[in-house]
């Protein structure tokens, strides 16, 4: 059975993000695996960092990431990015020289060494702007951002992403496939 930490990063309870959270916990932790959901908004965590040493927050979430066999993210995209406060948890939490470090090459050149190469993620984000306008105008920005800048750099290379679009726009029936694959994603752990 694996151990799940989940950042959460929605305000309203009663969003979509919150469906989707809810459904993943319900359905892993119905198989037998473990869900430490961590709600940012709620926990009113501080996401502004300048350069202070890791507060006692920051270094238990460290600690919960460290005992976890996967970290889940579940947040809307909001101008090509996460919610502020995911992003500032991201700068906190997953900064080196705990989650990485660099190896100097020459000068100023050189590639990060990530230190949680045995953890797995799973990314849960909702849009709201169609596929076509993310994928072909946007580039995707959002899923390289968050794969190659943040988990990559982490070491973390096993990464489920998945993405629900045009969220505000869709049918109920549409939401209900978005969360059918919710279950199978925590079906398959």
């Amino acid at each position: 059975m694996k151990k799940i930490f989940m950042i959460y990063g929605h305000y309203e309870d009663k969003s979509f993000n919150a469906a989707i959270k809810n459904t993943f916990i319900q359905t892993a932790e119905g198989i037998g695996h473990t869900v430490d959901c961590v709600d940012l908004y709620k926990e009113k965590f501080n996401p502004v960092f300048a350069g202070e040493e890791p507060d006692e927050i920051v270094l238990d979430h460290r600690k919960r990431i460290e005992n976890c066999d996967i970290i889940a993210l579940v947040a809307p995209i909001w101008n090509f990015r996460m919610p502020a406060i995911v992003e500032g948890w991201i700068d906190k939490v997953l900064a080196p020289p705990w989650a990485f470090t660099f190896k100097k090459l020459v000068g100023n050149y050189g590639y990060p060494l990530g230190k949680l190469k045995n953890k797995k993620a799973i990314i849960f984000c909702t849009y709201g702007s169609p596929r076509l306008a993310i994928t072909t105008f946007f580039l995707n920005l959002p899923i390289r951002r968050l794969k190659r800048g943040v988990f990559h750099i982490c070491g973390i290379y096993n990464i489920n992403y998945r993405r629900y679009f045009a969220v505000p726009f869709v049918t109920d029936k549409k939401r209900e496939k978005y969360l059918e694959d919710v279950k199978k994603t925590a079906l398959n752990l």
